[in-house]
């Protein structure tokens, strides 16, 4: 199984941007970025395999991209809003899917917080 780590989050100002890192330890065919807020479920924000998926509310606002040559996945996050405010997962599966069941390994997370 791949061995996921992220990266990158922190506390920003609204309308602040930040960059999450997901380095896998191999190859994987898809990449999704997930994100958890207090009380909530988590939910699917992004994912790439041959192509790019957002959900609406960052369409505009977040750039998911892959460094094939050293297995990254980069999600660029700007403008960002007090709602973006979570912790941030990538997980990795055989394609992209909006479903948590549709990913096998995940990383350990990276809290993004972003003040009003």
């Amino acid at each position: 199984q791949v061995q996921l780590v992220e990266s990158g989050g922190g506390l920003v100002q609204a309308g602040g941007s930040l960059r999450l890192s997901c380095a896998a330890s191999g190859f994987t065919h898809a990449i999704g970025w997930f994100r958890q807020a207090p009380g909530k479920e988590r939910e699917g924000v992004s994912c790439i395999d041959v192509s790019t998926y957002y959900i609406d509310s960052v369409k505009g606002r977040f750039t998911i991209s892959k460094d094939n040559d050293n297995n990254v996945v980069y999600l660029q996050m700007d403008s960002l809003k007090p709602e973006d405010t979570g912790v941030y997962y990538c997980a990795s599966a055989r394609h992209c899917s909006g479903s948590v069941a549709g990913y096998d390994s995940w990383g350990q997370g990276t809290q993004v917080t972003v003040s009003p």
